[in-house]
């Protein structure tokens, strides 16, 4: 079984850690992962944006890096989604004008290989319990494109409910959009902000001092809103957690204390008024 890592630009730049992770996780599941250095932005930003003719050349340097690997697993529900649901059907529009067959084909080939983390954990391994140590409470938000493009389902949870030491605790209104949505955060920002102050005071009044999720993007827009308001929570990427062991443990930041309810209504409340 050939595996590539498909890491993301988010990752890469910002979250190395993240693909780090990922890696020691399935070496240490017995998988064997390669690094196809040709890889690049999927062209989610450009293709969320309105360029589809600019994406087009992205997805054949994203079909010929992975050109025959069994699977892609990628540690981003939005960036798998991209390539699960929109390259076959940038390849279905362009194949429509007349052009672009090889394309179509490329796309439907990577799609059809590409895997979320959990997917491919739960679903190709057959595993939920990895082997990790974890001995924290944690809140976990489902992002928008692994719960409702992707259909991720409980395969997180599942996870993360048989790491050893782990307290999973429920988060409210966790179906909810944080609030990032990519250039959403950007031509919107009063709103993306407000999303995002909801979301962190929903994951605040858990009481966790760690609010996990399997996408950088959504996890960097809240951990930005944690940060501003001196919030005892700090943001972790279910890769981390499903890294870590005994022998090697995951760094719990120190700001990551947790709070008890009513310190962390009132920090929400207070945050309301400090991020616009």
């Amino acid at each position: 079984m050939r595996v590539a890592l498909f890491v993301t630009c988010v990752n890469d730049l910002l979250y190395p850690g993240t693909g780090q992770a990922t890696v020691r996780l399935l070496e240490r599941l017995g998988v064997s992962v390669d690094f196809p250095a040709a890889q690049s932005c999927c062209g989610q930003p450009q293709f969320n944006t309105g360029y589809r003719h600019e994406t087009e050349p992205l997805v054949r340097r994203m079909a010929a890096a992975f050109e025959g690997y069994d699977h892609v697993v990628t540690p981003s529900g939005s960036c798998a989604a991209m390539v699960r649901d929109n390259y076959p059907r940038i390849g279905a529009r362009a194949q429509g004008e007349g052009r672009g067959g090889e394309l179509a084909r490329a796309g439907a080939s990577l799609a059809a290989r590409t895997y979320e983390l959990t997917e491919f954990l739960v679903d190709v391994l057959g595993v939920t319990d990895v082997g990790a140590y974890f001995p924290h409470p944690v809140t976990y938000h489902p992002s928008c494109h692994g719960l409702r493009m992707l259909g991720l389902g409980d395969r997180p949870r599942r996870l993360l409910e048989a790491v050893e030491g782990l307290e999973l605790r429920e988060l409210p209104g966790a179906d909810e959009c944080c609030g990032f949505g990519g250039t959403f955060a950007v031509k919107n920002p009063d709103v993306s902000a407000a999303m995002g102050r909801d979301k962190t005071g929903n994951a605040l009044s858990t009481g966790a001092g760690l609010l996990c999720g399997a996408d950088n993007s959504c996890l960097m827009h809240l951990d930005g809103i944690l940060r501003r308001t001196a919030a005892p929570m700090r943001t972790v990427h279910l890769a981390e957690v499903l890294a870590s062991t005994r022998e090697h443990p995951y760094a719990v930041p120190e700001a990551a204390t947790g709070a008890d309810t009513a310190a962390a209504a009132h920090i929400a409340t207070e945050s309301a008024g400090k991020i616009r």
